[in-house]
C-alpha cells in the first residue's frame, strides 16, 4: 500500500514554532512507512498564488497515485485549498486531513461565509484527525459529517534530555509570541519567579518576571528547567481573552506539548480544551485566573509536585515517540 503525508511549506526559516507541529507529524509518520511529500507555496504573492493554482497544483503528483494521502491542513489560502482538494481526490483512494487549525474557530470566528467553505473542504475528505472532543463536537454540531477521531495531544520530537529534577521552588516559564501575550505585563510576583521566552517582548515587566530571549523550538527545551510551563492567552489575568484566548476552548496549543515533552508540568486555563487532559493525566493544574500566582503556587505541596513531575516525565517519553499521532492515524484508517 502506497501512503503519503502531504505538507505545504509556507514559513521562512526563523526562530518560530510555526512549522514545528507539521514537521513532527512528518517525522513520526515516516517511521510508519509514509512517503513525505512537500510543496512550497508563497501565499503572500498574488502572482505566485495564481501560478500555483493554475500550473503547480494541476501538475502535482504527475507520476504518482496513492492508496492513502494524509494532508496537513490548513494551507493559509482558501483560493489554493479548493484546488488542492480537487487534485488530491484525483490522485488517491482515501484522503484524510490532520487538522492543525480550524480557521473558523481561530481567525474567522462567526464568519458564516468562511465556515461554509471550510466545512465543504472537510466534508470532501474521507475523515479528519481533530484535536480533542470539544473540537470534534463543534464540528459535528456545525455540519461536518465525515468520520473524525481525536488526537488527544500533539506529539513533540524533542532532541533535548528530559528534565527530571523534582525540587519545588515555585518557578514558572512562558514561551510564545509575547506581542499577543499582554497579560504578562500585569503579572507581579513576590515569592515565585517567572522566566519568559519569545519574540516581541515588552520593554519592561513587573517584579518577579524576567525576559530570557528567543531561540529555536529545538534549543528552547534546554532552558525549560522551571517547575511549570504556563499556557495562557490574551490581555487579562482573570480569563483567556480575545480570538486566541477563545480558541483555547477548542484547540491543543502546541506549547503544551513543548512543556510536557521537556518534563515540565503545566499551568493551564481551566476552560481550555486541554485542561481535561492535564487533570486526568495529573501533569499540571488548571486554574481560572492568574491574579494570585504566588498564592496558587503556595498551595502546591512538594509531594503533590513530585507526583505531577513523575507523571509528566512518563508522558514525555510517549510524546517523543509519536504515540498519539500513530494511534490517531490507525483509528481513522479503521473508520
Amino acid at each position: 500500500m502506497k501512503k503519503a503525508i502531504f505538507t505545504i511549506e509556507e514559513y521562512d526559516k526563523l526562530n518560530n514554532a510555526g512549522p514545528k507541529a507539521k514537521n513532527d507529524v512528518d517525522f513520526f509518520l515516516k517511521k510508519e512507512g509514509f512517503e513525505i511529500v512537500h510543496q512550497h507555496f508563497n501565499i503572500h504573492s498574488k502572482v505566485q498564488k495564481f501560478k500555483d493554482a493554475y500550473w503547480t497544483i494541476p501538475h502535482l503528483f504527475e507520476n504518482n497515485n496513492f492508496d492513502e494521502l494524509i494532508f496537513q491542513y490548513p494551507t493559509y489560502s482558501s483560493f489554493l485549498m479548493k484546488r488542492l482538494v480537487k487534485k488530491m481526490r484525483e490522485k488517491t483512494k482515501r484522503l484524510f486531513f490532520i487538522v492543525h487549525d480550524v480557521e473558523s474557530l481561530r481567525l474567522f470566528q462567526n464568519d458564516e461565509g468562511y465556515w461554509n467553505g471550510e466545512r465543504n473542504l472537510f466534508n470532501a475528505t474521507d475523515g479528519l484527525i481533530v484535536h480533542n472532543a470539544q473540537m470534534k463536537q463543534w464540528l459535528q454540531e456545525n455540519g461536518v459529517i465525515v468520520p473524525m477521531v481525536e488526537l488527544g495531544i500533539f506529539d513533540y520530537n524533542n532532541p533535548q534530555k528530559i528534565n527530571q529534577a523534582s525540587n519545588y521552588d515555585k518557578t514558572i516559564c512562558f514561551a510564545g509570541n509575547l506581542f499577543k501575550s499582554k497579560f504578562l505585563e500585569k503579572i507581579k510576583l513576590k515569592k515565585a519567579k517567572m522566566e519568559i521566552f519569545g519574540s516581541n517582548p515588552s520593554r519592561q515587566y513587573l517584579e518577579g518576571v524576567s525576559y530570557m530571549g528567543q531561540m529555536s523550538p529545538d534549543k528552547l527545551p534546554q532552558k525549560l528547567t522551571q517547575n511549570f510551563g504556563l499556557v495562557w492567552d490574551g490581555k487579562e489575568l482573570n480569563t483567556c481573552s480575545g480570538k486566541f484566548g477563545n480558541y483555547m476552548r477548542y484547540n491543543n496549543p502546541h506549547k503544551v506539548s513543548l512543556y510536557l515533552s521537556s518534563g515540565q508540568p503545566v499551568i493551564i486555563w481551566n476552560q481550555a480544551a486541554l485542561a481535561n487532559f492535564v487533570k486526568e493525566n495529573k501533569v499540571g493544574i488548571a486554574v481560572d485566573s492568574l491574579e494570585n500566582l504566588d498564592g496558587i503556587l503556595d498551595k502546591i505541596t512538594e509531594e503533590q509536585y513530585r507526583l505531577m513531575k513523575h507523571n509528566t516525565v512518563e508522558l514525555a517519553s510517549s510524546l517523543r515517540n509519536g504515540q498519539f499521532i500513530k494511534q490517531a492515524v490507525e483509528n481513522i484508517e479503521n473508520c
